[in-house]
């Protein structure tokens, strides 16, 4: 009869110390081979688990410092690995620049539709013209896609022309880009850069386009008046110096507003009794108008709104929301609002002739106001408050009395009157959406597209296909049924009045 096979010696604990040393899972199976007693196995177990998670963390900061995986932010609170960061090739792109650059331009016809950071009453609706949303039997045509700076920044786009601001190494750069083919018409350069850790680098701030000149500001505080057609620099100031301010953690992001011959721009945080948050250039040659807002600045962008019968500049700062006389600065009425880390950059919504959503991440949440006047006394009431809708870097839209935006990263339709949530489905990424007729166009936190049906009984998305590669936290813009898109390293433009078939 044939003999049993020799048990193996348990491993001696000074071999288990070492392997686990260098292999911790290895050590954990050594461990329980010994045989110990079982305070030894626990005391053994919780020591290695903790052990792991110092090794762990070792291993990846060694491979983050080497290069071999990257971290990177897309909206969570914890970073992403990967091997393959979403940034700018910029050896690429200036090969595509001198091979695609477009001939200079003198003069321009057509229209100015989407002149400004979701369009010209910053409502993010798309309503020039009927366009293709068909998608699920004829996806829009993919005219061009090219190469871009980095930054954050999306479209302002008039007579054919696209304007944006890109990081280009060590410059910031407002750019200019022929719509149809995607050729570069002129870039508008300076020396800047602006970074943090978990955006990276890049301007933040979208231009707004206003009779043939582009404002735009830089991450550093930057301002410029520029030429829409040649790209000169007509003036330039510098927010943050002209306020007496310093920059906000992720830069001044909110975009310029023009009110009569005025451009208002939001700085940063006020430093000393003397520093403001807000300015008014003159447009014509860039001579201080007026300075308001004694409180840190937001990062969304002022509005213009008429509501309960007069017109107001809605924005935040860091800790209220606020409707303020565009004549006189004076601050009509203030509603509480602060979000943690003071991010408030969702846009506020105008949702009636008095009323007013208004939603943030972080935790925050969403809320409806109610305004009115009675003999001078302004007051903004609270209808309704929830957690269901909660814009961290997006911003909702309204279509027939109801709201539509990314609780974070998953599609919400809510009852615009009573904060009522119909339905929440879809993952969608921290990326940005528009209204297009009565459907919700999604440019999602991974580059894809998405297109949602505005059904306020059920989620009905239509189609949706890969446009660019990576993290994609840029607001789309769209202009004569060209839908413009970008991110830190990738650009492109589809076509929706025409199939792709």
């Amino acid at each position: 009869m044939a003999s049993e096979p020799p048990i193996p010696p348990a491993p001696t604990g000074f071999i288990t110390r070492l392997v686990t040393l260098f292999f911790p899972p290895a050590g954990l199976v050594l461990l329980i081979r010994s045989r110990p007693g079982a305070k030894r196995l626990i005391g053994g177990v919780l020591f290695i688990g903790l052990y792991s998670v110092l090794y762990t963390g070792v291993i990846l900061s060694a491979l983050v410092k080497t290069k071999v995986v990257h971290l990177e932010w897309r909206g969570e609170g914890i970073p992403h690995l990967t091997r393959n960061p979403t940034r700018t090739d910029f050896d690429q792109l200036e090969a595509h620049r001198q091979q695609h650059t477009a001939k200079a331009i003198t003069q321009r016809s057509g229209g100015a539709y989407w002149t400004g950071f979701r369009g010209r009453d910053r409502s993010g609706v798309y309503s020039e013209k009927t366009v293709n949303l068909a998608w699920d039997k004829s996806p829009p045509k993919l005219l061009w896609k090219q190469p871009v700076g980095g930054g954050y920044a999306s479209f302002a786009i008039a007579k054919g022309i696209a304007y944006t601001i890109e990081q280009r190494r060590e410059d910031e750069a407002v750019t200019a880009y022929d719509i149809r083919t995607g050729g570069e018409l002129w870039a508008n350069t300076w020396t800047a850069k602006f970074d943090e850790q978990m955006g990276g680098a890049g301007p933040r701030s979208t231009p707004t386009w206003h009779e043939d000149r582009v404002y735009a500001l830089g991450g550093t505080g930057e301002f410029r008046c520029i030429d829409a057609l040649t790209g000169e620099t007509l003036w330039k100031r510098n927010v943050l110096t002209d306020t007496l301010g310093t920059t906000l953690y992720f830069a001044s992001s909110a975009s310029p507003l023009i009110h009569n011959d005025a451009v208002i721009v939001l700085g940063g945080e006020p430093a000393g009794a003397k520093g403001r948050g807000m300015i008014a250039y003159r447009c014509a040659d860039g001579e201080i108008l007026w300075q308001a807002l004694e409180e840190k600045s937001a990062y969304s962008s002022p509005v213009h709104a008429r509501l309960a019968g007069m017109n107001q500049i809605l924005l935040f700062s860091g800790f209220n929301f606020m409707g303020m006389d565009p004549d006189t600065r004076e601050i009509l009425w203030k509603h509480p609002w602060e979000v943690e880390y003071n991010n408030a950059i969702s846009q506020p919504l105008v949702t009636g002739t008095n009323r007013i959503f208004i939603s943030a991440g972080y935790g925050k949440g969403c809320a409806q106001l109610e305004l009115s006047n009675r003999d001078g006394k302004w007051t903004a009431e609270q209808l309704w408050k929830n957690p269901f809708m909660k814009n961290k870097f997006s911003s909702s839209v309204l279509h027939a009395g109801h709201l539509y935006g990314l609780d974070n990263d998953i599609l919400v339709c809510m009852d615009a009157e009573t904060g009522r949530k119909k339905w929440k489905d879809g993952r969608y990424g921290y990326g940005q959406i528009i209204l297009v007729d009565d459907h919700v166009l999604v440019l999602c936190g991974d580059g894809d597209l998405a297109l949602v049906k505005c059904n306020p009984e059920r989620h009905e998305e239509i189609a949706r296909l890969p446009a660019l590669d990576g993290k994609t936290w840029n607001h789309p813009a769209m202009a004569d049924g060209l839908l413009l898109i970008r991110n830190h390293a990738s650009m492109a433009c589809y076509d929706l009045n025409q199939t792709a078939n």
